[in-house]
């Protein structure tokens, strides 16, 4: 189960046609990637950009990079 309570530094929100479709998440140095129907984070990524190839991979072929929002 993840925690839902922590507190992180920064935090994106993925948006695409169909809305928020993930977020991305920074603790320290360190990003991490959730989609919005998971619990689950992937990563850590040592870079913003890195993160955010990632999740849109994650959505996966054909897809279009979402917008990212800082939130």
């Amino acid at each position: 189960m993840t925690d839902t309570t922590k507190d992180y530094d920064q935090t994106w929100v993925a948006v695409a046609e169909s809305g928020a479709v993930g977020s991305i998440l920074r603790d320290g140095d360190d990003y991490s990637v959730r989609l919005r129907d998971e619990d689950a984070l992937r990563g850590p990524f040592d870079s913003l950009e890195a993160a955010k190839s990632a999740l849109t991979a994650l959505l996966g072929p054909g897809a279009d990079r979402p917008d990212f929002r800082e939130h």
